[in-house]
């Protein structure tokens, strides 16, 4: 079995492909304090859990755009199948142009891009993921990564306003029932859901627009779900898109 890590800066996911299907999947926080030990004892518990061995491992890769956690993973996957992780570089991309990937891109973008050009390769695509951060990568037909937008995620938006006003409350981001609020959750709640509706349709807009062409729109991350029927423009929804790019990436350099 492969079992794909991606460490990014809230959570780290790791999930497990039989070749057919993804059969497990888990979710941790990104916790740069705990060392490589801990970490082991977890993923360990995690695998054992699910009902798989150690031994069930044959392959591993790993993404990450936590530079402290990349080393830690490296040495907890070895440790844990006995065998070396492939690490996700520029160079891992099948299908996509070497030359084209921006210096700066993360890995998880970068799998994001290697996913949407495998589901539609004779489209232009951008790829919406609701993370930490707000992404909108985009990706031609001929396999080259035009760049991306970067905006805070609507959680982080909502832990700023929680963590730097004083009488704002924690909130449940949930589909709003109106536009104007009438108390402090519903308000929030109205301003983060149609804000970030409106931003994502005004970015995926003028992106059409400088490129002269419509594109396919993929969109994935924790809240894609639930902000995607305010969005309208959303032609494909897939949660593990990310995972699914980099089980692309192992499979090509297997």
């Amino acid at each position: 079995m492969l079992l794909v890590v991606d460490i990014g800066n809230t959570n780290v996911v790791m999930a497990m492909h039989d070749g057919n299907t993804w059969v497990a999947n888990w979710r941790i926080y990104s916790d740069q304090k705990k060392t490589s030990d801990e970490y082991f004892v977890i993923v360990e518990r995690m695998v054992s859990h699910g009902g798989f061995t150690p031994s069930d491992i044959d392959r591993s890769i790993i993404s990450s755009v936590v530079p402290n956690l990349t080393r830690s993973f490296q040495k907890v996957i070895r440790t844990l199948s006995g065998k070396e992780p492939m690490m996700v570089t520029h160079d891992s991309a099948p299908s996509l142009k070497r030359e084209s990937i921006p210096k700066e891109l993360g890995c998880d973008l970068l799998a994001n891009a290697v996913a949407a050009h495998d589901l539609y390769p004779d489209h232009l695509c951008m790829v919406l993921d609701f993370g930490t951060a707000l992404t909108l990568t985009t990706v031609t037909e001929e396999g080259e990564v035009l760049g991306a937008a970067i905006a805070p995620g609507l959680v982080t938006a909502v832990n700023s306003l929680f963590h730097n006003t004083a009488q704002i409350p924690q909130v449940q981001l949930k589909l709003p029932e109106r536009a104007i609020g009438r108390d402090s959750d519903a308000s929030i709640r109205s301003g983060i859901m149609y804000g970030y509706a409106g931003l994502v349709k005004e970015l995926v807009s003028r992106s059409e627009q400088e490129l002269g062409k419509s594109a396919k729109v993929l969109a994935t991350g924790g809240l894609s779900r639930t902000i995607a029927p305010l969005i309208g423009r959303i032609d494909h929804l897939e949660p593990l898109l990310t995972l699914e790019g980099l089980r692309i990436m192992a499979d090509a350099n297997h």
